[in-house]
């Protein structure tokens, strides 16, 4: 899936990092959700998975935008 391909939710200027590719969150065509910060190292996830910080005002900003 190519990021062209996802609607932004988050860093459109409003936030601490505009429009930089930092931490973001993103909805698919399909309605699930793409979230972009930084790398944790929490615990080891399983085959496949990731895991990623991101700021609570980040969160904050897509529930605003989507209306929660």
């Amino acid at each position: 899936m190519a990021r062209e391909e996802l609607t932004r939710l988050t860093g459109n200027g409003n936030g601490t990092c505009g429009q930089d590719d930092c931490p973001n969150v993103y909805r698919t065509a399909s309605g699930s959700f793409v979230v972009q910060g930084d790398v944790s190292q929490a615990f080891n996830a399983p085959d496949g998975e990731g895991l990623v910080e991101i700021p609570e005002e980040t969160l904050r900003e897509a529930f605003r935008v989507l209306g929660w």
